[in-house]
């Protein structure tokens, strides 16, 4: 490895030289108290700037082992903590270097609410590796050296001083950083423990602050349990913690519109993952499997038993091995249940205003009226309870116009003002007074999940020639582009993940782009089942990381999906 002094040497050589010149200081370079490397120089001051990162070694940057080797909670929570101050430095810096198109950008992941695992910054069992991106100055496309030399000597080393070194940081900050991680990894092994699927903590804040910003609103109602569901916990750090506890079965959420509905199912879904201090949400925990459903018109669907729900069709289409380039509303809510069910989840969460109604429910009078030998649908009304019973998925569904799912849920929750009632009993005594609809089918049958990954013979594949290189003696992959979380494309198949609700980051948008082209290029013939194949890509990240996908270096932008997403990507992909 040179040293910095050889790479300040090497851009007073190039100053003022033509732009491509800069590739000459790819490579990596010992400062002081961090190692630095640039791995990719952009070709052009107005193309996408250059990626660089530095590795500190733990002894120079002096954080407790405790908190990153064998605590996995507390390694993720550190790596998103010391992003979002590195992320603050940079900011301080960033454009302070002059010079035409991108030239002087220093950046790096800007994190949400929510704790994910990012390329941004990385803590292995030997340093703390950040990732990030500069803008590698000019003078129209003419080296200007001095200014790199301000960015890598001066500014750079300064931010890393300020977020990586751990003597020089608010070390009770920190340690609340940890605790915080610790309490919420606690809490889901109680979750599991004791048959919950979800656990809202009084006082959470779930409204947010508006339709394009995360963070919790000011001013709004803080969340109270009902005493019915009402439980207490201890946790290692917070000590006792009272909330709500949603048992497994099916809970029912009800209430007039605007009155936090939707709030609470969305606080519940996104429950999922850890959120920061200060979200509002630290404490609102939900199984991590769980899985957001809806209708999806258009949605491609292939090769997916959805008999359970629909069968007998007029045209005699099997829907044992269902195909559709174009789905309606109720076949691709089907085929999410389906797809669900063979992700693995453990609850489903629904919310009525984004389903189809006639895949949730077909009221008494539309049953004598159609009778349900001339019906191929079964609603989802009459197999959510085997659906628990059978096969231990629970749901909490949102319902604001049917009273049929009262007959059917073991706890019904109104929602009053942003208050939550109980009225489990009360609508239940009710239901005696009604004649109930019909809540039960017959034929539920939990489908084989052997399905075939079908790749398209004639999609583009990497050419190679007898040593492995691409033509032009490189390495071709399939092309990416991300268009931030409401798609991505492979060549040029598009991959709609826009109502793949439980993507909260555009990040993992790409890294699902990465994987779904890493099976396309090194899975295909393999006779995999999609359920071997999606466990075969997670297990793969577990043991290789990020870099196991990429080709070359590892860049900044990338952050860690559920395997359920990665099972909805698999299932939307038309090659």
């Amino acid at each position: 490895m040179k040293t910095g002094n050889e790479l300040r040497t090497l851009l007073h050589s190039i100053d003022h030289k033509g732009y491509p010149n800069y590739k000459q200081t790819q490579g990596g370079y010992k400062f002081g108290g961090f190692d630095l490397y640039i791995d990719h120089v952009q070709g052009d001051p107005f193309a996408a700037p250059s990626a660089l990162h530095v590795e500190v070694k733990h002894k120079q940057a002096g954080f407790p082992t405790e908190y990153y080797m064998t605590n996995e909670p507390a390694r993720l929570a550190l790596q998103d903590y010391l992003t979002r101050l590195i992320a603050a430095q940079f900011e301080r810096y960033n454009f302070k270097a002059k010079g035409s198109g991108k030239s002087g950008l220093i950046t790096i992941t800007r994190p949400g609410q929510e704790i994910l695992e990012r390329s941004a910054c990385q803590i292995t069992d030997e340093a703390v590796i950040v990732r990030f991106n500069v803008g590698f100055p000019a003078f129209g496309r003419t080296i200007n050296s001095s200014e790199l030399e301000k960015i890598l000597f001066e500014f750079v080393p300064k931010c890393i001083e300020n977020s990586l070194y751990y003597s020089k940081l608010n070390k009770k900050e920190v340690e609340e950083v940890i605790y915080l991680a610790e309490d919420q990894k606690a809490l889901r092994d109680i979750l599991r423990a004791n048959k919950l699927v979800s656990f809202v903590a009084n006082g959470s804040v779930l409204p947010r602050k508006s339709g394009v910003s995360d963070k919790p609103m000011s001013g709004s109602i803080p969340f109270m349990s009902p005493k019915s569901m009402e439980r207490t916990f201890t946790l290692p750090h917070k000590g006792a913690i009272t909330g709500m506890a949603v048992l497994e079965g099916i809970t029912l959420i009800v209430g007039g519109g605007y009155h936090g509905k939707s709030t609470l199912l969305s606080a519940i879904q996104q429950g999922v993952y850890n959120h920061i201090a200060g979200d509002g949400r630290e404490f609102v925990i939900t199984d991590e499997t769980a899985l957001k459903l809806r209708a999806e018109d258009g949605r491609y669907v292939n090769n997916v038993d959805i008999s359970m729900f629909i069968n007998d069709l007029p045209n005699k289409k099997n829907t044992t091995a269902f195909c559709t380039e174009d789905a309606s509303g109720r076949t691709s809510q089907a085929a999410g249940v389906i797809e669900g069910m063979e992700a693995e989840t453990r609850l489903f969460l629904i919310d009525e205003d984004t389903s189809a109604t006639n895949f949730m429910v077909r009221d008494e009078l539309m049953q004598e009226v159609i009778s349900s030998d001339k019906e191929p649908i079964t609603p989802f009304l009459e197999r959510v309870r085997e659906l628990y019973e059978v096969s231990g998925i629970s749901t909490i569904l949102v319902a604001g116009s049917s009273g049929a799912f009262f007959y059917v849920a073991d706890y019904i929750l109104q929602m009053d003002n942003y208050h939550t009632v109980d009225i489990t009993s009360k609508t239940k005594a009710l239901c005696e007074k009604h004649k109930a609809p019909r809540i039960k089918s017959e034929g539920y049958k939990t489908p084989d999940f052997n399905r075939m990954l079908d790749y398209n013979k004639n999609i583009k594949k990497p050419h190679a020639d007898s040593n492995g290189n691409g033509r032009g003696g490189r390495n071709e992959h399939i092309k990416i582009k991300s268009f931030g979380k409401e798609s991505f494309s492979l060549d040029k198949q598009s991959v709609n993940v826009r109502y793949i609700e439980q993507l909260v980051d555009n990040e993992q948008t790409v890294m699902l782009a990465y994987m779904m082209r890493y099976i396309i290029e090194n899975m295909s013939g393999r006779n995999m089942t999609v359920r071997e194949t999606a466990d075969a890509v997670m297990k793969l990240y577990d043991k290789e990381g990020f870099a196991a996908f990429c080709t070359g270096c590892v860049p900044c932008g990338l952050a860690v999906p559920r395997k359920q997403e990665l099972y909805a990507c698999i299932n939307r992909y038309r090659g």
